[in-house]
C-alpha cells in the first residue's frame, strides 16, 4: 500500500468518526478510535510513536510523538481545535523530514465541517535530516 492509498482509507475513516462524534472531542478520543477503525480495516498502525532528534553529538530520544504512523508510509498528526494555526502545517513538515517520510496529513476534528479540517503535507525535499 503506498502513502496515497492510506491516506484516502484514513480520510474516510476521519470523515465518518466525525459524522458520527462531531467535533469537540478531546484529540486522544479520536486517536484511539482512529487507531481501532485503521486496525479493523487491515492496515498496520503505531501510535504516539517517540521521534528522536540528532543534534550534533547529542540525541534527544523523544523529541516529540506521532499521532499515528500508518503503513509506515503515513504520518498523522490528529487536533481538536477550533481553527487550523498555521504553525500546525509547519510541524508537520519538520515531522515528515525527521522521520524521512513522504506524506503527512493533517486531521482537525473541532471544525464544524471535516473537510476544512483536512489538509495534505508532503516532504518534497530529497535529503531529509
Amino acid at each position: 500500500m503506498n502513502e496515497n492509498d492510506a491516506a484516502s482509507i484514513l480520510v474516510d475513516i476521519g470523515y465518518n468518526i466525525h459524522r458520527k462524534l462531531g467535533p469537540g472531542l478531546l484529540e486522544s478520543v479520536y486517536e484511539q478510535i482512529m487507531e481501532y477503525e485503521l486496525r479493523q480495516r487491515g492496515l498496520a498502525v503505531r501510535r504516539q510513536v517517540s521521534v528522536p532528534v540528532r543534534w550534533k553529538s547529542v540525541t534527544m530520544e523523544t523529541a516529540f510523538r506521532a499521532d499515528l504512523i500508518v503503513e509506515e508510509c503515513l504520518l498523522v498528526e490528529l487536533k481538536s481545535t477550533m481553527e487550523i494555526a498555521p504553525v500546525y502545517m509547519k510541524q508537520l513538515l519538520t515531522y515528515l523530514r525527521l522521520t524521512h517520510l513522504r506524506l503527512g496529513l493533517l486531521i482537525n476534528f473541532g471544525m464544524e465541517l471535516y473537510r476544512d479540517g483536512v489538509r495534505r503535507v508532503v516532504n518534497g525535499l530529497p535529503d531529509s535530516p
